[in-house]
């Protein structure tokens, strides 16, 4: 069922029904008919028309605060280079909190407006931050293992990711279960994948194989998919906060075919083809 507010439709969802398209004329006449009164009418269209400006929809508004909050986020992750390094342990560390403090204040601003998909991108953005701070941290206590650097996060399998994402996955559920907008489910699943990638690292000593990394793929999404439609059943009635563990369990189980010139330790063409 949609209801046209000016260019805003809004989708219902009517189970056994198909999809009625309804404007203010169709109330006006159902009140015409005594099915509801003017009071109603304007009620039921005010309420509607409030729903249809928070529902994500292909729009230009809506492009822009996606393409705002993406680019922060890959500013952040996939993109960050060496020179942040020069701050040292202690400066990405400090940087990382402070951003999230931003991204913190911004989400309870956005919540306070009802305005959902900004807050859920500001909300998002905090808890892509949570490995960069970990990394600082470390750095900064001198206890990381290695000369691996944090733009390697996304692009290697290494045991010692596991303590960021075990981090990023805490932090990941405390904020979605205090601001549960559907977004946030997005590094959550992606950590999980990684996740499942660098303990397969950890119990094999490091010797992985394309073909162990293949089935530790797969099975990986067949749990994500399993954990998607159980979280699909017990939500569907609020939001859709099954669609990211869909898209990450299918992309790990049917993703995991690298080119021939990637080494059995390398996730790039992954990750890759699941921001795509």
């Amino acid at each position: 069922m949609a209801i046209e507010h000016g260019t805003y439709p809004y989708q219902l969802q009517k189970t056994g029904a198909s999809s009625v398209d309804i404007n203010r004329k169709n109330l006006d006449e159902a009140v015409d008919q005594g099915i509801i009164s003017s009071q109603q009418s304007e009620a039921l269209f005010q309420f509607l028309a409030d729903k249809a400006e928070s529902r994500p929809r292909f729009i230009f508004t809506h492009v822009l605060y996606y393409l705002g909050g993406l680019i922060a986020i890959g500013a952040m992750t996939l993109f960050m280079n060496l020179a942040w390094e020069s701050f040292g342990g202690a400066g990405i560390f400090f940087i990382a909190l402070a951003y999230a403090g931003v991204g913190l204040k911004l989400t309870h601003h956005f919540q306070q407006r009802e305005l959902p998909i900004p807050a859920g991108l500001c909300a998002t953005f905090v808890v892509c931050l949570t490995p960069l701070a970990i990394y600082g941290l470390q750095q900064w206590l001198g206890v990381w293992p290695d000369d691996s650097v944090y733009r390697d996060y996304h692009r290697y399998i290494q045991w010692h990711w596991l303590f960021m994402e075990l981090g990023t996955l805490a932090v990941g559920v405390l904020v979605a279960w205090k601001y549960k907008y559907p977004f946030l489910i997005m590094p959550i699943a992606l950590t999980l994948w990684y996740l499942t990638m660098d303990l397969t690292s950890v119990l094999t000593g490091g010797e992985m194989t394309w073909e162990l990394r293949a089935l530790v793929s797969l099975y990986s999404g067949l749990l994500v998919i399993g954990i998607a439609f159980w979280v699909d059943i017990r939500s569907r009635h609020t939001a859709d906060y099954a669609f990211w563990l869909y898209l990450f369990g299918v992309v790990a189980f049917w993703g995991d075919c690298p080119p021939k010139n990637q080494t059995a330790n390398c996730r790039s063409f992954s990750t890759s083809a699941s921001t795509f």
